[in-house]
């Protein structure tokens, strides 16, 4: 466990290797073997698969939509499995009173602009704000609202929290910069 002096708050971010999106990626994957397996094989003419009869498929056009969305699967697979392997998203936010300095950090994909990094300067930063959207697909972001600038989002899109959680985080987080708390 880490311990950081008064002045210093450091939240670790989760990326994209999660349970979830681990399980989704084998799903995904082992179903694209398998449309890609009975449209080969209804392409053959021979069963591949044990006790999966093929020989009610035909080739043309039912094995090769099979097949395509087999080749189709494996891409998304791959790259699921790409990001997951990468941890794409994980990173951290840091705050230092004592510096003035914040810094928030991500990963991306492998490339020239792998390494997200913003710096900011305490001063600079206006408020903290929590946009709140309720309905089918939920969300609650955290953000920086920073002078002259964009805001910056500090928690991740797919996170799915409780208001009250994301609020307290928020207002922890406004205590600790000194700052407001805007979208309430």
């Amino acid at each position: 466990m880490n311990y950081y002096p008064n002045w210093i708050q450091v939240e670790l971010i989760k990326g994209s290797r999660t349970f979830a999106n681990s399980c989704w990626a084998c799903i995904l994957v082992c179903g694209a073997i398998g449309f890609l397996v009975v449209g080969f094989s209804s392409c053959i003419g021979e069963e591949l698969i044990p006790k999966i009869s093929s020989k009610q498929i035909a080739f043309i056009p039912q094995g090769l939509v099979m097949c395509f969305y087999g080749i189709a699967g494996l891409f998304l697979g791959v790259y699921l499995w790409c990001t997951i392997i990468w941890n794409v998203g994980s990173g951290y936010n840091y705050f230092d009173r004592r510096e003035g300095i914040s810094s928030i950090f991500r990963w991306g994909f492998p490339g020239k602009n792998r390494r997200i990094q913003i710096q900011l300067l305490i001063r600079d930063i206006e408020a903290i704000g929590l946009r709140n959207q309720e309905g089918f697909f939920p969300s609650r972001i955290l953000y920086l609202k920073v002078r002259g600038q964009r805001n910056i989002p500090l928690s991740r899109m797919g996170e799915n929290s409780t208001p009250e959680y994301m609020e307290e985080k928020a207002a922890e987080l406004a205590r600790f910069l000194r700052v407001s708390i805007e979208g309430f």
